[in-house]
């Protein structure tokens, strides 16, 4: 299948916490076809590294996604060196505290760069791309959500939080951007469990962690994402080397059933219920 139309050269992408993991993957991508590429990210000396590592049309920008300043910052550059026409948009950065429900601070700080750093994105970039996302130079935007957002497994809830809000936001935003882009699409990349800053790996250093034996590396997903860019899929949910995409499909399922047959939430998770979920999802065809 041939590659989306947006990976262009000359085209614009450009990507949030895009100096390690999954974005520098995407920005590595996007740079191979000969587009522009402007990674944003919170680590001034991964962008350095990011910068030399990467061949192509790069530039890179210092900036909290939390802050509307620095998203006016970036808007300016766009404007500027770009005509303000981007290409395609990768709202990825994202953080996963830990924190407990006395400390309000974790739940602010969590949703602060998870869900408002998305939220700055879209308000900054989506009026520009509405002007300038045509049927012949079609645009594409991507949110990184999360299987913690859908299933919503126990312990991390401003995490959960934060990536079911970011599924909501992007859920509407595909219907309003039918209406008013219908040369843009939208789509929601949720990665498994993939070997990045969040889960173990340091971008850049001299010593490397091993990669677990049953994560995807941020190549892999991104491979995967181009392949259902390319088919016009909305939800892409990436499977990897211990969940396959059968697993992933019918523990959605059942964690839907806990709310239309009436049971507790979290069901998949509690001693009562675990053996009752187990044994559904073995009998499941999906």
């Amino acid at each position: 299948m041939a590659p989306s139309p947006v990976f262009k050269s000359g085209n614009l992408a450009v990507i949030t916490g895009g100096a390690s993991g999954i974005g520098l993957a995407l920005a590595g991508k996007c740079a191979g076809y000969g587009m522009n590429v402007l990674i944003l990210d919170n680590s001034g000396s991964n962008l350095n590294s990011a910068k030399a590592a990467l061949a192509g049309k790069v530039e890179t920008c210092e900036m909290d996604v939390s802050k509307t300043e620095d998203w006016e910052k970036v808007k300016k550059n766009v404007e500027e060196k770009h005509a303000g026409k981007v290409d395609l948009l990768a709202l990825n950065a994202g953080i996963g505290l830990k924190g407990s429900w006395e400390d309000t601070a974790y739940f602010h700080k969590t949703m602060d760069v998870n869900f408002f750093g998305v939220v700055h994105g879209l308000s900054t970039f989506v009026p520009l791309i509405q002007q300038t996302s045509t049927k012949d130079s079609p645009a594409h935007i991507i949110v990184t959500g999360s299987k913690q957002g859908i299933t919503n497994p126990p312990g991390n809830p401003a995490y959960n939080a934060s990536k079911s809000a970011v599924k909501t936001l992007t859920e509407h935003l595909s219907y309003d951007m039918s209406k008013s882009s219908p040369s843009t699409s939208v789509h929601l990349l949720v990665p498994g469990w993939v070997f990045t800053g969040l889960t173990g790996d340091t971008p850049f250093a001299q010593e490397k962690k091993a990669k677990p034996a049953g994560a995807w590396t941020g190549a892999q997903v991104v491979d995967y994402l181009e392949t259902k860019l390319a088919e016009g899929k909305f939800y892409i949910i990436c499977p990897d080397n211990d969940v396959d995409e059968a697993t992933d499909k019918k523990r959605m399922l059942w964690t839907a059933g806990d709310l239309v047959e009436g049971r507790p939430p979290l069901t998949r998770w509690r001693p009562e219920w675990k053996e009752t979920a187990e044994e559904w999802m073995s009998k499941q065809k999906v």
